[in-house]
């Protein structure tokens, strides 16, 4: 269901496998309340990840710690990277989706053309299979299915992401990569590749990883170029 990652004074960081709910339901725990009951502690939610999505979590140890990193990630300052694999070749290999979301049929969410409050996605992908691409994706929202909503609006939805049109797959192939902070004048960071699904086991994919294996150092494709 998952691993520790870290086991840090205010807070441990996980590594949520994919198809495990964030939060309990129909009389099964989430990974938050199974770890609570496989550490002894109480644990703080202050982001989450959907349930096909694999990877790294925080959770704070403290309502104090809760606090502040809910502050941090209002703020945007947790800088997040993301891990996803698609079939079909985007207009742009690089560049940024942006868009308000609205809800719509199904439990689903929508791109929308205005900017009132849009979620706002950057993304590098490089082909890594015939008609596959791997993406590196930085969210700078948090809005509800955004990564998800972002790569099916450019053409190329996530492999295993069916809701929103992916082809089936093994599992669903979006996996959060990375996590940079400054926590209590601390700096943090944190990269752990996925270890399930036949096709990030690819070498091509190892590869690129190996290129992309600090993607807070990268130079992002800048607004004005995309």
């Amino acid at each position: 269901m998952y691993q520790v990652i870290a086991d840090e004074r205010d807070f441990i960081v996980i590594n949520k496998a994919a198809d495990v709910h964030f939060h309990s339901q129909d009389g099964t725990a989430g990974v938050v309340a199974q770890a609570e009951s496989d550490l002894g502690i109480k644990l703080y939610s202050v982001h989450r990840l959907d349930t096909l999505t694999s990877g790294l979590i925080i959770l704070a140890k403290s309502s104090q710690a809760a606090a502040e990193f809910t502050r941090m990630f209002s703020a945007h300052t947790v800088q997040k990277y993301y891990l996803a694999l698609a079939k079909g070749k985007p207009k742009k290999k690089q560049g940024w989706v942006i868009g308000d979301m609205a809800k719509s049929r199904r439990s689903m969410h929508k791109l929308l053309r205005t900017t009132e409050n849009p979620a706002i996605t950057q993304f590098f992908s490089h082909s890594v299979g015939e008609g596959e691409r791997l993406y590196l994706l930085k969210p700078h929202s948090g809005k509800t299915h955004q990564l998800r909503v972002a790569l099916a609006s450019i053409g190329t939805p996530i492999l295993g992401d069916t809701l929103y049109g992916g082809a089936a797959a093994d599992r669903g192939y979006l996996h959060a990569y990375s996590l940079y902070f400054d926590y209590l004048d601390q700096i943090y960071g944190y990269t752990v590749a996925p270890n399930s699904g036949e096709i990030f086991a690819l070498p091509e994919v190892a590869a690129q990883l190996s290129v992309w294996h600090q993607p807070n150092a990268l130079t992002w494709p800048s607004l004005k170029k995309s």
